[in-house]
């Protein structure tokens, strides 16, 4: 079962096409949201945006401006990763939800999304973050959990962060563990370490070289 239903929320109803933008502007007005979905009959058609209300006619039909609406939605069986790309894409912070035969089913709220994401062991779970960079053509999920798991720490989350010039940054949440040992054996893999770490064995013994190198020049 995706736990994300938990958040569907139906508690405001739809749009209707025969509604007049004046009727769509007095519920952009009285609610936060950036969009809000509209159907025809029982079919969703699209988002009708808030900033478009505020530029087309109080007393026309919300029908007669289909071609201005923004037709994203996600499905009631996607996982939370994909809804919350949804809602970046489009910049919304309300996204309509269908069932796989297109049925209309009500909304997520981007705050809740949010609050189930703080629920996952990725935020919830105490841990460290590492962030290590390799080409992304070299960048294999199996390889970076068996260095995790060889130095006895345990995955509770790991995602691409970023993609630029044809590096990839992984971000990885790692139970409490040798952190030290964990960011030397990616080193040995030929990983970088973007994220800075106290436990960094390595890094501290440069720092400590350079300071006495610049005791020695100071001489």
């Amino acid at each position: 079962m995706n736990t994300l239903l938990h958040f569907l929320n139906s508690d405001i109803k739809a749009l209707s096409s025969t509604d007049t933008i004046e009727e769509a502007q007095d519920l952009f007005l009285e609610l936060p949201y950036s969009h809000f979905p509209v159907l025809e009959g029982n079919v969703y058609i699209g988002c009708l945006s808030k900033e478009n209300t505020d530029i087309f006619s109080p007393i026309s039909k919300i029908e007669e401006h289909r071609f201005e609406f923004n037709r994203f939605f996600v499905r009631s069986t996607m996982i939370w990763l994909d809804v919350l790309e949804v809602f970046a894409q489009n910049e919304t912070n309300l996204v309509p939800v269908l069932d796989e035969k297109n049925n209309y089913l009500g909304y997520y709220e981007l705050e809740d999304v949010i609050r189930f994401l703080h629920e996952t062991p990725f935020l919830k779970e105490e841990g460290g973050i590492l962030v290590v960079e390799k080409d992304v053509t070299q960048i294999s999920f199996s390889q970076i959990s068996q260095i995790v798991e060889s130095n006895n720490g345990k995955i509770l989350g790991i995602f691409i962060s970023n993609i630029s010039n044809g590096k990839a940054e992984i971000t990885v949440k790692i139970s409490q563990s040798d952190m030290n040992e964990i960011i030397q054996t990616f080193r040995r893999y030929e990983y970088e370490i973007i994220s800075e770490h106290q436990e960094d064995s390595y890094l501290n013994s440069l720092k400590e070289r350079s300071d006495y190198l610049d005791k020695y020049l100071n001489i």
